[in-house]
């Protein structure tokens, strides 16, 4: 016998690797394709991709509440857009501070839940003196409010 002869390979037109791929061996199972999340499309509804619209990712802030005790202690003043932003981002970090505060806490105790008791510690412990005093006051009686409501 004969020894075979090697198989060059042949540079393939995209649209014949395109039906290449499309009949498969009957031994072998198509590539699976990727799939698109329930109720969505390739198409867009019809749309290119010029035409599509990106949805915008829902950014959660305390602008809405800043403003709501702004105008509870100042009527008649508003707020700069840059001015809203650095309230917002000190929210965000005395927040991230007192939840750090109450972790920790909650953790040195063995305890696996973060409750008010931890919550009003850690406002003594980050903030400082007369401001910490309001804070409890204000915490203890919203607490209140919201239980017997």
């Amino acid at each position: 016998m004969a020894p075979k002869a090697e198989k060059k390979p042949t540079a393939k037109k995209p649209a014949e690797e395109e039906l290449a791929a499309e009949k498969a061996p009957a031994g072998k199972k198509p590539k699976a394709e990727k799939r698109l999340p329930a109720g969505k499309s390739k198409e867009g509804g019809g749309e290119g991709k010029k035409g599509r619209k990106k949805a915008k990712k829902s950014v959660e802030t305390y602008k809405i509440y800043i403003f709501k005790v702004l105008k509870q202690v100042h009527p008649d003043i508003g707020i700069s857009s840059n001015a809203m932003s650095i309230m917002n981002s000190f929210i965000n970090d005395i927040f991230e501070k007192l939840a750090g505060e109450a972790a920790k806490l909650a953790r040195y105790n063995k305890k696996p839940t973060i409750t008010s008791h931890e919550i009003q510690n850690s406002v003594r412990f980050v903030l400082s003196g007369e401001l910490a005093k309001h804070a409890v006051s204000k915490g203890t009686k919203s607490v209140t409010k919201f239980t017997f409501s």
